[in-house]
């Protein structure tokens, strides 16, 4: 087999493909924000996005690898999405705990 010397590509690991999905997700709010004014998100939106969406996906690749199948990696995957939506959806409208008056 005949090199050319050229080095090849470097593994991505988990962790990277976390913050490339990460920062794809948070660009559409990004790009939503300059088209319309219904979507009007601060920079603590964006933080707050960026933990919970960071955090999730983190939290998968760090126990995933513990499960021995598929069926459940892809069980604890679907819990910790549950988690993701069910704390995005308490953080943005308080479905279930209203704080306040």
């Amino acid at each position: 087999m005949e090199t050319t010397g050229e080095k090849l590509p470097a593994r991505v690991s988990g962790a990277h493909v976390v913050m490339i999905v990460t920062a794809c997700i948070l660009l559409v709010p990004l790009v939503a924000m300059q088209f319309t004014d219904e979507v009007a998100w601060t920079a603590l939106d964006f933080a707050a996005a960026a933990i919970l969406l960071l955090g999730a996906g983190f939290t998968y690749v760090f126990f995933a690898r513990r499960f021995g199948t598929r069926l459940q990696r892809a069980m604890f995957g679907g819990v910790v999405a549950l988690a993701l939506l069910y704390l995005w959806a308490e953080l943005a409208v308080g479905i279930f705990f209203h704080f306040g008056s």
